[in-house]
């Protein structure tokens, strides 16, 4: 109930975020919550603007006695990742989020939470809307689209921006700092393939792959957590090799920014084989939920007896398509040579389209190296080629290079230690993708950070925000805003 999540301290940031996740919000249908955050700017009375490409700008002048500091630009996005339960009913384009809580949790009813980046755009609206909290002059920046593109970060014209300090709001965990990220691709394998009537003497079967964690496909991607579309093209290899299985449909994942924890496909096998292909295809079942019993104690796969399908895709293409999805690297490329713990490169194979003579294979490698990540790009081009593919690469976007000298790091680092009994910060980079990069490039001489309250499984049903840790990072923010340098 949405009471209890306003009941919740501090008071300012839940009320506002309760307030925010009422307005529909998904990645590239932000029009709602653009003229939600432009209505809240123009109401307070301030100089509010939004953009070519709709990011919304909200300048605060400095309370008394903070005129002399510098101006800080504090950003968050406005757009979420819309991923639900298959047994909920919800509609991201017209519902508010159904939140409630647990413990010392906040959940949501079946899907995203959106307290990514929603926690950091209520926190803004907090300190934009409040009379008695001490802060400079302040450029409130919220963009939209980081989830599936960054295309807000990326549109986003040099210039507009009068702020020396950025405070991006994004990072997931609240014991670290943030100063750098990875960048990424988006890597997109299409091709066609005949369509052709299934064979007599044929029987269907369905096979279901879910109860997978997912989650996000920076973040998580080295919790050895199962994907997918991997799992059903294991399955489908050994149905193609052992019984010359015939593929008719795939549908499985999502957006490229999650893990993905759902496959479905439907094959069909001769008749005479039915029974040993169930029993061998459970066996291998058997074998994978055995594989993943402490990561994924939740799998479930499925094989059903299913109305046999009226085509399947032609066998020469079915063989390099399997022998493709097998091959492509997903999951952990290259730890950080430099950064202890830091994945360096990855790729999540997202999405995995086969249906009526077309294929259509998602994926987001990532990357803190420019040169490794479209080396994997390269690599799974070279791999996807070789199945008759064409490749595109689309939405690239830098990374982030970390600043062990940043003016702001060194505001920050002794601030967290008072508050916290002499405990210090992880001052890391992620291999998440956060706008700094990007914005940087138009703002080379921003001097940027990353930090936010902790928030599990992003990008899942299962996103969650600890209310203990929003109520530690409210004391942090509240600080570092009093402590910002002077001009």
């Amino acid at each position: 109930m949405d009471t209890d999540i306003r009941a919740l301290e501090p008071q300012p940031l839940w009320n506002k975020f309760a307030d925010l996740n009422a307005v529909p919000r998904p990645s590239k249908k932000e029009e709602r919550v653009i003229a939600f955050m432009k209505d809240f700017g123009k109401n307070l009375g301030l100089e509010t603007i939004e953009d070519e490409v709709g990011n919304v700008i909200i300048r605060k002048p400095a309370t008394s006695g903070m005129e002399d500091r510098k101006m800080i630009v504090m950003q968050s996005h406005l757009d979420m990742v819309h991923q639900k339960n298959n047994d909920t009913s919800f509609d991201f384009d017209s519902q508010g989020i159904d939140m409630y809580v647990d413990g010392d949790w906040v959940r949501a009813k079946g899907t995203t939470l959106g307290a990514d980046n929603g926690l950091g755009v209520a926190t803004i609206m907090a300190i934009l809307e409040s009379s008695d909290i001490e802060h400079p002059a302040i450029e409130a920046l919220f963009t939209i689209d980081e989830e599936t593109g960054m295309t807000g970060a990326k549109g986003l014209k040099g210039g507009v921006l009068k702020g020396d300090i950025l405070l991006n709001l994004d990072t997931e965990e609240d014991d670290e700092i943030g100063v750098g990220c990875a960048g990424g691709i988006d890597v997109t394998a299409t091709r066609t393939y005949i369509n052709e009537k299934v064979p007599l003497h044929f029987s269907g079967f369905e096979i279901k792959v879910k109860g997978l964690q997912g989650g996000h496909s920076g973040m998580q991607i080295h919790e050895g957590l199962g994907n997918a579309n991997k799992l059903m093209n294991r399955l489908l290899f050994k149905g193609s090799q052992k019984f010359r299985l015939r593929l008719s449909e795939i549908d499985g994942g999502g957006l490229r920014n999650a893990i993905p924890r759902e496959s479905r496909a439907l094959i069909a096998v001769r008749t005479e084989n039915k029974t040993s292909f169930a029993e061998e295809l459970e066996a291998l079942a058997l074998t994978i939920k055995s594989e993943f019993k402490t990561t994924e104690p939740n799998l479930q796969i499925l094989i059903e007896k299913a109305e046999t399908p009226l085509r399947v895709m032609d066998l020469s293409t079915q063989e390099v398509f399997l022998r493709a999805l097998y091959a492509a690297h997903n999951g952990v490329y290259r730890m950080s040579a430099d950064i202890p713990d830091l994945v360096e490169t990855s790729n999540n194979m997202a999405k995995v389209i086969v249906k009526d003579g077309y294929i259509k294979i998602g994926c987001l490698t990532r990357s803190s190296v420019e040169s490794s990540k479209w080396d994997l790009a390269t690599a799974l081009k070279a791999t996807f080629e070789l199945a008759g593919c064409e490749v595109e690469f689309s939405g690239d976007y830098p990374g982030w290079t970390p600043n062990m000298d940043s003016d702001i790091l060194k505001v920050m680092v002794p601030i967290y230690e008072r508050l916290n009994n002499g405990e210090k910060p992880k001052v890391a980079a992620c291999h998440a993708g956060l706008e700094c990069g990007i914005l940087g490039q138009n703002y080379p001489d921003m001097d940027m950070i990353s930090f936010g309250p902790n928030i599990k499984g992003a990008h899942s049903p299962d996103e969650r925000a600890q209310i203990s840790s929003a109520q530690k990072y409210w004391k942090f923010v509240l600080e570092i805003l009093k402590h910002i340098p002077k001009k």
